[in-house]
């Protein structure tokens, strides 16, 4: 992990946030290495989610890694960190450098397929604070990234996530915007995307 990035930052023109993307923040190599890690050594999970008055498995699996004694809410699931591996740490060093930021948690998602989804929502758990900083990796297939603002329905963004690439999302981001990852009847190859935030 010795390149620090690749190419220019991207400045999303969006108003009420403030999204930035790294197209190349990890080079393919580095990207590919990270990737197959990831797949194999991460204790992968899939909690229930209950929406509507019903229970559904979560369409994707997740694992949670941080400081001790932050555990992590949301969609009434309550997870417990695992503690920082030694991979998690050099990508969080990397992350950190670029964010100016402290992170003590990384929540995982792996998108096994076209099916694997997630709905629209905004990270805005009150264990963030206010304006919280996201900083969003993806690695292995590109998957779109869809943005809409919660009182202007013109202002809509989708963004393609490149293998290796990093989303920061700050200020006001997520109080007036909601995102999603929605779901292709492409057939796609897994998705691994690696969230970090801060718990207060």
């Amino acid at each position: 992990m010795k390149s620090l990035f690749d190419t220019d930052p991207v400045f999303l023109n969006l108003p009420d946030a403030e999204v930035i993307y790294y197209p190349n923040f990890f080079n393919k190599e580095e990207a590919d290495a990270i990737y197959a890690e990831l797949i194999s050594e991460i204790p992968w999970q899939q909690d229930d989610i209950r929406l509507f008055g019903k229970t559904h498995p979560q369409p994707r699996l997740t694992a949670l890694f941080g400081n001790e004694g932050k555990p992590y809410s949301y969609s009434n699931i309550k997870m417990q960190p695992h503690p920082w591996n030694l991979l998690l740490q050099k990508i969080k060093s990397k992350v950190e450098s670029i964010s100016d930021t402290n992170f003590t948690t990384v929540l995982l998602n792996q998108y096994r397929d076209g099916k694997d989804s997630n709905g629209w929502h905004a990270d805005n758990e009150k264990e963030l604070g206010t304006n919280p900083i996201i900083a969003s990796l993806s690695f292995g297939a590109e998957r779109t990234f869809q943005l809409k603002h919660n009182y202007d329905k013109d202002q809509k963004k989708s963004i393609l996530l490149e293998h290796g690439s990093l989303l920061l999302m700050k200020g006001t981001t997520q109080l007036f915007w909601k995102h999603q990852i929605p779901k292709t009847a492409k057939p796609i190859a897994p998705r691994i995307n690696l969230t970090f935030r801060v718990i207060k």
